[in-house]
């Protein structure tokens, strides 16, 4: 018995089978290789066309295919993680209106920030546990306001997941954790919030049919069979963003457990039984997958946009001609604080956590006659650390202590020196496990299509690959308090720069 799961990313689609009896991974593949692009319309923008996560699914099956050792027909059930908050628009005849506005994309900000003030940050974050900010309902606000003609003809609005639900099954569904994800959801009233569909003008017939994570979403039909070679009727059983579905490939799954990625973006996710928020919306709280209206299970999600994405810049700027194991090998060979070069990683848009400023990237103290490109690999993994450190300890101001942090061994934490060094950074010791998103979105399928009798039994085979633990978080704890010392100079030039707008005149036209 076979379980399909696919990831959409915002640099590369995986997909992955998985033999339900013994957890393990039969083959998988990514397409493509190299990153998916994102268009840049505009400073802040960002946008990516849900037909090329379409294309790429059926890539990256296809090469998947080709390793062989399975047979396609015998899947029985589908699910799908996919990359968070981004705006998904279709017509009636399910036809796609505009490239997604994804995650990374800052253009709602303002109207976010308006809406929390309008609606009441008390209601709003009593009830969405959030701010507007700059997440989906803002962005189709944003699409209501400047493309009205292209609002008047949406039928439904999807995320990215929901997207490649609908391609596969011609269907359209969401769930209570996609709302939440959206701050489409009231938790107060258990449903989609009367106080952002009235405060936007949104009409209730724009969200899909709202359904359990772990559920039916469709069938793929006959058509979609014949062309990736499925079978028909096969069930869609799983839906879920990204770090709910990290979370979930890592168990966890109960209060109090915390799991961490680092790819394009990265993620400390911990789960809460409590509908608490943060004050200043820095941290979001959002439904788990194994949320009820009964058994509360929220996601404590903390967000840096600038990770993978710093590292991929850094390395097509500064490394062309080597691998990311090269780069790596490379920076262990710097010293620890890279002889006082200091990097910011915030260059993907505004950061949640620092107010939903666009501080930027920086590279601070370059000496011309001592850095070397290992240096700036180094600092690179350091900055992207001292961020998460930055942000843990927002979310432990928020009652969220992590003795022991889960992780795959994916992406970032593929670098034994990054590795090390968010420990260091964090103080919290890692477990490292084969588990990637695919993966959890297989196993997901199982645990919806109820061929895992328990949501436990399906990560009962779950090996750890690694532990790590603090070897030198007293010594790194200068170099981050210099790291911060930098940050907190940007964040007050930032706030100056703001308030001397908000003092300018206004210009006649």
């Amino acid at each position: 018995m076979l379980l399909l799961g696919i990831d959409v990313g915002t640099s590369s689609v995986k997909v992955c089978i998985v033999d339900a009896e013994n957890q393990r991974v039969i083959a998988s593949a990514q397409y493509p290789d190299e990153e998916s692009p994102i268009k840049t319309l505009q400073t802040g923008w960002a946008e990516q066309s849900p037909d090329m996560w379409w294309q790429q699914t059926q890539q990256a099956l296809a090469l998947c295919n080709k390793k062989g050792g399975y047979n396609l027909k015998n899947i029985s059930a589908i699910g799908i993680a996919y990359q968070m908050h981004g705006l998904v628009l279709v017509d009636k005849e399910q036809k796609i209106l505009r490239d997604s506005i994804i995650w990374c994309d800052s253009r709602a900000v303002e109207i976010g920030d308006k809406a929390f003030t309008d609606i009441g940050t008390e209601t709003c974050l009593s009830h969405m546990l959030n701010s507007p900010g700059n997440f989906t309902a803002a962005k189709l606000a944003w699409v209501k306001q400047n493309e009205p003609g292209i609002y008047k003809r949406i039928d439904k609005i999807m995320l990215p997941g929901d997207y490649i639900a609908m391609k596969l099954t011609g269907e359209i569904t969401t769930s209570a954790s996609a709302l939440s994800e959206g701050i489409f959801f009231d938790f107060q009233f258990n449903g989609i919030s009367k106080d952002i569909t009235d405060y936007f003008g949104f009409s209730d017939t724009l969200f899909p049919t709202v359904k359990p994570v772990f559920s039916a979403h469709g069938r793929v039909t006959e058509k979609v069979a014949a062309l990736l070679g499925l079978t028909a009727g096969t069930p869609v059983t799983y839906k879920a963003g990204d770090q709910p579905n990290n979370a979930l490939s890592l168990n966890v799954l109960k209060p109090g457990e915390v799991a961490a990625t680092a790819g394009t973006s990265g993620v400390i996710y911990g789960v809460s039984d409590q509908l608490a928020f943060d004050p200043q919306s820095r941290v979001n709280t959002f439904a788990h997958v194994n949320y009820t209206n009964e058994r509360k299970r929220l996601g404590v999600l903390l967000c840096i946009n600038g990770t993978g994405s710093l590292y991929r810049w850094i390395k097509n700027t500064f490394g062309t001609s080597l691998s990311y194991e090269q780069m790596n090998k490379l920076a262990e060979g710097a010293p620890p604080g890279s002889n006082g070069l200091r990097i910011l990683p915030f260059g993907n848009g505004a950061e949640r956590m620092l107010n939903n400023k666009q501080v930027g990237a920086h590279l601070h103290n370059i000496d011309l006659n001592l850095h070397t490109p290992a240096h700036i690999f180094r600092a690179a993994q350091e900055g992207i650390a001292c961020a998460f450190r930055y942000g843990l300890d927002i979310m432990r101001e928020n009652g969220m202590n992590p003795t022991v942090i889960r992780a795959g061994k994916t992406n970032m934490f593929l670098s034994n020196l990054f590795t090390q060094t968010f420990v260091n950074a964090t103080g919290v010791p890692v477990e490292l496990y084969n588990n990637d998103g695919s993966l959890g979105a297989a196993l997901g399928a199982g645990i919806g299509a109820e061929i895992f009798p328990s949501q436990a039994e399906a990560f009962s085979k779950a090996e750890r690959v690694g532990y790590v633990e603090p070897t030198g978080a007293a010594a790194f704890e200068s170099i981050y308090q210099d790291w911060k010392n930098i940050l907190e100079q940007h964040l007050e030039v930032k706030q100056d720069d703001k308030n001397q707008d908000a003092g300018r005149e206004p210009v006649n036209k």
